[in-house]
């Protein structure tokens, strides 16, 4: 296999074990459970496998910036794979193991392979890693070391990395110019808000690190506004949420808000009133704002992992790589997608998921959809859907978003989403039962417009008395909602609108405990939900789930564009 090109270590160190490998990317934040070290996302080929201790080798990781945060824990716990082997770009586990390196002393070796060699490997039953080397099965492939570049960086820079600033903010310039260089960046660039993921409490890892940061001194320097949290932060304990997690989870919350953070905890900050401008250099996490502000809003993001979020937040830099550039922004796959007739709100998030598992691995430019005029709502929750099954941070629709125009680049290959594709996915997100005892809506978190369609399509009916219906929205949503007199619509239907967390992040009691299958609108908690909540889930349109409140049945047809 001398042929073979050498492996690239990214994160040095050594390892042995069983290779684990798949042709699939996986999400940690909701694929993996860090209590167990076990692949959770049902719709995953390695669905019930431990990676614990194993060289995992797959081509990238997808979906939620806060798989670093459980990539963390797993090592902080001894649950972690033995070493994560990619052959694409890879930044959301690789934050996560640098993480762990350089502020725990835990380091987790992290390589890349050209396809010839990650293909070898993933034939192997067993390997080992040392510094220079992969030996598996009669395989043996040289080991590079880990690129090294020279950043240009800034006076400012070298003051911030030299400890003139603080412990903090030289930690994070560190973790910084580390991942920059991993990147391929040449310099850092100056963001004007972050977007901060890392406040979810997806694993004690998450409060560990916010708290260490904490007793340096951490101080933001540019705007941040805060994702969901876990818990409703000023009525967890009323809500019967149990003190080892609500008091971790709201904790974790506080910490961010004492390092300047603003206490926004929405998954849609495009939705409030600091929304960036198109061209505005931002630094994101939570994929599918990252997708949504990249896509829609035509601003510019990388797709940050948790903890490098605020290690910008503190610095006000971030490498300039990925899609800061104009040539990353460039579409490497035509998707053409199949029109039914009168498509309705469903539509959207299915074709979002459909094109992240056409283009898993880059950014696509659908077209055929401009005709269909898809709204603002529409365009939020294909994102959001996109992002579960790719790992690209932006897609482009012709006709449609503002850098669709000459999007394709010159070597795009091409390939085409049809109406028996749409079929398919929707049967795949519908192995539940007819009957359902929850119905979710805000996934992302509900847009005013949502509350009010919602509130419309219920027109004063209650809702079932088996069947909860719980929307999940921001404060400023909410608030919005209740000046208006939407919110008291919703409540008087028996709608239940909670703040804070969101259903990526929501746990018993506030999820209905008695639950055994359930109904969302959103093609995101469709993906991740049966893994999440270990429940079965239905996915449809609003109508669907109007009818599902109403009647604790979810209708047991296919909508009219796919018939």
């Amino acid at each position: 296999m001398s042929d073979l090109a050498a492996a690239r270590s990214i994160l040095g160190g050594s390892a042995d074990g069983p290779v684990i490998a798949t042709g699939e990317a996986l999400s940690f934040w909701g694929g993996v459970d860090p209590a167990t070290g076990s692949v959770i996302d049902v719709h995953h080929p390695l669905h019930g496998t431990c990676l614990t201790g194993g060289i995992l080798v797959m081509p990238s990781s997808r979906g939620s910036c806060t798989g670093s945060g459980v990539l963390l824990d797993l090592v902080l716990t001894g649950r972690a794979p033995a070493a994560l082997v990619f052959s694409e770009a890879e930044d959301v586990l690789t934050l996560g193991a640098l993480i762990a390196s350089e502020m725990f002393g835990k380091p987790l070796p992290v390589l890349r392979l050209a396809p010839e060699a990650f293909a070898a490997l993933s034939r192997a039953n067993t390997a080992r890693i040392t510094a220079t080397a992969i030996e598996a099965d009669g395989l043996s492939l040289p080991v590079a070391p880990p690129a090294i570049a020279a950043l240009d960086l800034t006076k400012a820079d070298h003051a911030m990395l030299d400890g003139r600033d603080g412990i903090a903010v030289q930690q994070a310039m560190r973790i910084i110019c580390a991942m920059a260089v991993q990147q391929g960046a040449k310099s850092l660039v100056d963001v004007t808000q972050v977007h901060i993921d890392g406040c979810i409490y997806a694993s004690p890892a998450n409060l560990t690190f916010a708290e260490k940061m904490v007793e340096m001194g951490a101080k933001i320097r540019v705007p941040a506004t805060m994702n969901a949290i876990s818990v409703d932060r000023s009525n967890w304990q009323a809500q019967g949420v149990p003190f080892p997690f609500g008091d971790p989870a709201a904790r974790l919350a506080d910490a961010y808000v004492r390092m300047g953070c603003r206490p926004t905890f929405t998954c849609s900050p495009y939705l409030l009133d600091t929304a960036p401008q198109a061209g505005e250099t931002i630094a994101w996490a939570e994929s599918n704002a990252v997708i949504f502000a990249n896509t829609v809003l035509g601003a510019r993001t990388a797709k940050h992992p948790d903890f490098l979020d605020l290690c910008i937040a503190l610095t006000g830099r971030a490498p300039l790589s990925g899609v800061y550039l104009d040539i990353h922004r460039k579409a490497r796959r035509i998707i053409d997608v199949e029109l039914p007739e009168a498509v309705d709100d469903a539509f959207w998030p299915l074709i979002g998921y459909l094109a992240g598992r056409v283009a898993p691995d880059r950014i696509p430019l659908l077209r055929g959809l401009a005709t269909a005029k898809p709204s603002r709502d529409d365009l939020k929750a294909l994102c959001a859907a996109f992002g579960t099954t790719s790992a690209a941070p932006m897609l482009h629709i012709e006709g449609v978003t503002l850098e669709a125009d000459g999007a394709a680049a010159e070597d795009a290959d091409q390939s085409a989403i049809s109406r028996a594709d749409m079929i398919a996915a929707w049967r795949h997100l519908n192995d539940g039962p007819e009957e359902v005892e929850l119905v979710a809506i805000g996934s992302p978190h509900a847009s005013l417009s949502e509350c009010r369609v919602l509130a419309d399509a219920l027109a004063d009916r209650k809702r079932h008395a088996d069947v909860a219906v719980i929307v999940t929205a921001g404060h400023q949503v909410i608030s919005e909602a209740r000046d208006e007199g939407t919110l008291a619509r919703l409540e008087a239907s028996g709608v239940q609108v909670l703040p804070d967390l969101c259903w990526c992040s929501i746990s018993e009691p506030v999820f209905p405990t008695r639950t055994r299958a359930l109904m969302t609108n959103s093609g995101k908690y469709a993906h991740y939900g049966p893994g999440l909540s270990g429940r079965a889930v239905r996915f449809g349109n609003l109508a669907d789930c109007v009818e599902a409140a109403l009647t604790g049945r979810v209708p047991p047809r296919r909508p009219e564009w796919l018939s």
